[in-house]
């Protein structure tokens, strides 16, 4: 049987990382974030990696949040960031290039653009559908989705919870490669190669650099959306959307 996330070093210092749950579709269910915590915690231990190509399966990047989680934080067993998902990217030592050969959604779609580098597929779909559920947008999307895509783009995903495809995207001018699905892995390993060349020590200090505001600002918003959270999410209405919408 397939492990659900598959690590392979493909060349030297060059991590593979492909979340293959294809029961789940990638969706973020207990059993996979815990898979995905243990290994960036084996990547960040291991001395010789210098960059990580985080990737899907077929069609499918990462589906975010599953109903059952979502029912879990609706009824307030749970908040998302007891997931700790929302700095797991940012916190890995070295760079992590996020392939999103596949639909990435909600949550899947908020953690693969905090990696330090997006590369897109222009027949995926991306959104940030929170509000399609009734409740306002979580692990740390207020901040990294306008942050990487720019205010406009960023808070129209956001308010809209819309599906967007990379050629839309694209068209949308975001600071990504959009690429035709066949070619995206392909680009990333290519840019994964020219980091590869690079000294890890180098590699350390410069990714602990840049994330170092990103993290500051992402910790403002997190506490911030905790506190939307806690108005919006335990909503009846909220509940009754997550049962009658989701996967639709």
């Amino acid at each position: 049987m397939n492990p659900m996330i598959d690590v392979q070093e493909t060349e030297p210092g060059i991590v593979q990382v492909t979340m293959q749950d294809t029961a789940g579709k990638n969706g973020l269910s207990e059993e996979f974030v815990r898979e995905l915590h243990r290994v960036f915690q084996d990547i960040n231990a291991h001395s010789s990696y210098k960059t990580v190509l985080l990737t899907g399966y077929g069609n499918y990047f990462c589906t975010g949040g599953t109903q059952e989680g979502l029912l879990t934080i609706q009824s307030g067993k749970l908040q998302f960031t007891d997931l700790k998902l929302h700095s797991l990217l940012l916190d890995c030592r070295i760079p992590v290039i996020s392939v999103m050969q596949g639909h990435a959604i909600g949550a899947g779609f908020t953690i693969g653009l905090s990696s330090d580098f997006v590369i897109l597929s222009r027949e995926s779909f991306y959104s940030c559908n929170y509000m399609k559920y009734g409740f306002t947008p979580g692990m740390g999307a207020t901040y990294i989705v306008p942050e990487k895509l720019g205010i406009v783009l960023g808070e129209e995903m956001l308010f809209t919870a819309a599906n967007f495809s990379g050629a839309a995207l694209e068209k949308r001018g975001v600071p990504f490669e959009v690429l035709p699905k066949k070619d995206v892995l392909q680009r990333g390993r290519e840019l994964a190669r020219l980091l590869a060349d690079k000294p890890r020590a180098s590699l350390v200090a410069l990714k602990t650099n840049v994330t170092a505001r990103i993290k500051r600002e992402l910790t403002k918003a997190v506490e911030e959306e905790v506190n939307m959270h806690e108005a919006t999410f335990h909503l009846p209405e909220v509940k009754e959307r997550i049962s009658r919408l989701y996967g639709s």
